[in-house]
């Protein structure tokens, strides 16, 4: 028989090696191509427990072999929920049924719209949108002032997307759907030729859209002054005809309806056609009246009544052709309707036209520029204007103007009829903007000294900001100023512009957290794609954030993009080639069908569970309260912050996330750089002579390495697997390997399986009290320091107290302590089993590496000393 020690030590010189033959022995290879062959098609714990080889293959991993036969009992492990303390599985003190559990994927995978993660992307984005309005507006008016210089003809004006772009959203040309010639055309035109493109294909079509709409209004308002001076006649007559009128009042009422008489039959020689079918209309409606009026007569014959009757039909009939005044009024409505559409479409050539300098030819003028410089002002503060938020730019306008106009006033009355100025200081002084130009005339008309003026006693909660409004004014009572006084001295201008630039945006940023708001709550009853299509304030968001908001795209389209497979570069959200798209898919998850999804995270959520878990494990190994708190608080930033992970360059360029991974994985990190933990994630694990495989810790690696889903470019990408991770899949073939070839060494020699056995399971020993509770580790112990058997009778806090003073705990965690208890206790071992070691036999184990027959000899001697 060989000896422990010998047999041990050949066995862990080389442990990839060892495992590796016992990998190639044909029943082990049988059941783990087996395994990884059929493990991904199961899909339910009832196809798991119903596959016997799959079942026992991964109970004999996680050494829980003697428990296959519990499939009842397995199954509550198994549908535990890791992250409830209080689970089925997290209630049970052997920690193997928790890492059973956890190696599986069952109700571990959560089908949600958006994650949290997700939220709070899609909400930073929408941020920075908003608040990056300004900073593009900004670019952009530098970037058309610059180039606008520099173009040479009307052609590169056009073909220029950014200028194009520019002039369009100014003066209003639909950007997707514009007539390059005609757009040219305008653009070469000199709007006062009729002879220019502008004058033969533009200015008939304005001056006729403008007549329409001019003598269509007129039509109108002379119906509308008919119709209402026929009403008040018929109204005076009615109180002509009353017997309580007086003398005095009839010649007033009867002057009135001479008046109203004259209008009439203006508006009727004005509109002769219009007027004569209106009254015809009337007439006919008069007779039906009157017809209904003697059908309604109680004493009249059948057959009089059915005349009636016909010849209500009759009339009812003739109706159908004529025309009423509000058929007019409809008419006449829409053909102004029409006609402002025509003008405004028109208006935006003639425009065009104005504003740019470009020769009959397309050519800039020699010594000019395309865009006169009055022009070209004119058009980056209307761009500024246009948007779609108050921004620095626009407010610096409106204070510019402020403070070159308020200087100019003499009056409150001036004030009130200036909209810019009446605006710009309900805003300064943050009153609400529907407070009423005669509400600022009361304020600023107030007599401060005057307890039961206007500023003192009105205005509710905005009472100081009445107070602060009138300090900043000069104005008398009467709504004048003083001689030699001016509305604003130079300071009180200062406060209100200081004011104002506070406060420009005030309105917008309410709207904004109420939107957010809005969109959180309403996120949690969202549950497929047609909820979230059919929200506006959702979409408003959300198109906003990824800069979708003026792309007025279909609900289809939408639907199309947000189903869209993420993991398919052939899905209908890649065929855009548009990356706003792609943001906007990626922030929410849906399955083809338009159900909630699970998210693609980089780790599943058993992985992120896992890891969490392992590195507060690691760091609470005989740490302080402090320290434990300190990393389970570590676990929750890690938790939160991989939902945020997109690729394998945003978890390296994170070393605090680095650290706590490696920390996890049970490696240290100031022997881990960047860069060769990059070297490992990019590795083929397939390929044994990838740099992963070299690696003497290659199942730390790999198993670290699958427990993320990144493929060999470093993006995301959704795992294969659906009941195990791949990290999952690796530990249990390593942990099947572990099991197979400690049973193996066992059946030959008890001393090897209890060393491989305790060399794998020293990295979790905490306490003596986690030895104590392994009768196999406490064996290597009691063998290790001759600790009497007798002794495990004894109270179990002796038993704790005793294995303290012979061993500390922590030296279990480094690998060279290690290795010399598990040496002695090899060596004991075959003392007290009478095991026979030859010269051959320690010359076979390594010759400078073995072990001399003195030292075997003085080790037997050894009782309880340290090592």
């Amino acid at each position: 028989m060989v000896s422990t020690y010998i047999d041990y030590n050949l066995l862990t010189r080389d442990m990839k090696t060892s495992l590796q033959r016992t990998s190639q022995q044909t029943l082990v290879a049988r059941e783990t191509e087996y395994y990884k062959a059929n493990i991904g098609n199961v899909t339910s714990i009832d196809e798991f427990l119903g596959d016997y080889r799959l079942y026992a293959y991964a109970m004999k991993a996680h050494g829980l072999e003697d428990m296959t036969y519990a499939k009842a009992f397995m199954r509550k492990v198994l549908e535990s929920d890791l992250s409830d303390d209080n689970s089925y599985a997290n209630m049970l003190t052997d920690e193997r049924y928790q890492n059973f559990a956890r190696a599986f994927s069952f109700s571990q995978s959560t089908e949600v719209v958006q994650s949290d993660a997700q939220e709070d992307a899609l909400i930073g984005l929408y941020n920075r949108s908003v608040s990056n309005v300004d900073t593009r507006m900004a670019e952009e008016t530098r970037y058309y002032d610059t180039m606008l210089d520099k173009i040479t003809n009307v052609d590169q004006f056009l073909q220029n997307d950014r200028l194009r772009s520019y002039a369009f959203r100014v003066f209003g040309v639909d950007e997707k759907y514009f007539n390059y010639e005609q757009v040219r055309g305008a653009l070469v035109s000199d709007p006062n030729d009729p002879n220019s493109y502008y004058g033969i294909n533009f200015a008939p079509k304005l001056a006729a859209a403008e007549a329409t709409s001019a003598s269509s209004k007129q039509a109108l308002s002379a119906l509308t002054s008919r119709g209402l001076s026929q009403a008040r006649i018929t109204q005076i007559d009615a109180l002509l005809a009353l017997p309580e009128t007086s003398d005095e009042d009839k010649v007033k009422l009867q002057t009135e309806k001479t008046t109203l008489t004259n209008n009439i039959t203006t508006i009727n020689n004005a509109f002769p056609e219009m007027t004569s079918n209106i009254d015809a209309y009337a007439g006919v409606q008069a007779e039906i009246a009157g017809l209904q009026a003697q059908m309604a007569q109680p004493d009249i014959t059948e057959a009089e009544r059915a005349a009636f009757q016909a010849q209500i039909e009759q009339r009812q009939t003739a109706l159908k052709t004529m025309k009423s005044a509000s058929f007019y009024s409809a008419d006449l409505n829409a053909k102004v309707s029409e006609s402002s559409a025509t003008i405004a479409q028109l208006a935006v050539f003639k425009d065009l036209a104005l504003m740019y300098d470009f020769a009959a030819d397309g050519s800039v003028p020699a010594g000019g520029s395309a865009q006169a410089a009055d022009s070209r002002k004119a058009t980056m503060e209307v761009y500024a204007y246009k948007a779609p938020r108050a921004t620095t730019s626009v407010a610096l306008l409106h204070k510019s103007y402020y403070e070159d106009k308020i200087g100019t006033i003499t009056t409150v009355a001036q004030i009130k009829g200036d909209s810019r100025l009446y605006s710009y200081i309900l805003t300064a002084f943050g009153l609400p903007s529907s407070s009423t130009v005669a509400t600022l005339e009361s304020i600023l008309t107030s007599d401060p000294n005057d307890p039961t003026s206007f500023v003192n006693t009105k205005g509710g909660e905005f009472n100081v900001n009445y107070k602060e409004l009138r300090a900043a004014f000069n104005f008398k009572t009467d709504g004048t100023l003083a001689a030699g006084d001016k509305p604003q001295t130079a300071a009180q201008t200062k406060v209100t512009s200081d004011y104002y630039m506070v406060r420009y945006n005030d309105a917008d940023e309410a709207a904004d957290q109420t939107l957010i708001n809005s969109f959180k709550n309403l996120m949690k009853i969202v549950s497929n794609v047609d909820d979230l299509l059919s929200d506006t304030k959702i979409m408003k968001l959300a198109l906003t954030a990824v800069g979708l908001e003026n792309e007025g795209d279909t609900v289809r389209k939408m639907k199309k993009v947000l189903t869209s497979d993420l993991t398919d570069p052939k899905s209908y959200v890649y065929t855009l080639k548009d990356d706003r798209y792609l943001q906007l898919a990626k922030a929410f998850n849906f399955n083809a069908d338009g159900s909630a999804g699970v998210p693609m995270l980089a780790q599943a959520e058993s992985e992120i569970l896992n890891t969490a878990k392992s590195y507060v494990i690691e760091k609470s190994r005989f740490a302080t309260d402090d320290e434990k708190t300190k990393a389970t608080a570590e676990a929750k930033y890690y938790s939160a912050e991989v939902e945020k992970i997109k690729s394998l360059d945003d978890l390296l360029s994170n070393r605090r996330l680095v650290d706590f991974v490696l920390v996890a994985a049970k490696l240290d990190p100031e022997t881990v750089t960047t860069d060769y933990l990059r070297k490992m994630f990019e590795s083929d694990p397939n390929d044994p002579n990838s740099f992963i495989n070299k690696e003497p810790n290659t199942t730390i690696y790999k198993e670290l390495v699958a427990s993320y889903n990144f493929d060999n470019k470093g993006d995301l990408v959704r795992p294969d697997l659906g009941i195990q991770t791949k990290r999952g899949l690796l530990e249990t073939e390593d942990l099947y390997l572990n099991q197979t070839l400690e049973q193996q060494k066992g059946e030959d020699n008890a001393g090897v399986r209890l060393a491989l056995y305790f060399r794998r399971q020293a990295t979790g020993i905490n306490t003596a009290y986690d030895l104590l509770a392994d009768s196999a580790l406490l064996q290597v112990i009691q063998t290790t320091f001759s600790i009497p058997q007798a002794m495990s009778g004894a109270d179990v806090d002796i038993q704790y107290a005793y294995i303290n003073r012979l061993l500390d705990v922590k030296d279990l965690q480094d690998p060279a302590k290690l290795e010399k208890l598990l040496m002695r206790f090899t060596a004991l071992y075959d003392v007290e089993n009478n095991v026979d070691v030859s010269g051959a036999q320690l010359i076979l184990s390594g010759g400078g590496g073995g072990i001399s027959a003195d030292t075997l000899f003085s080790l037997s001697q050894l009782r309880m000393g340290g090592f």
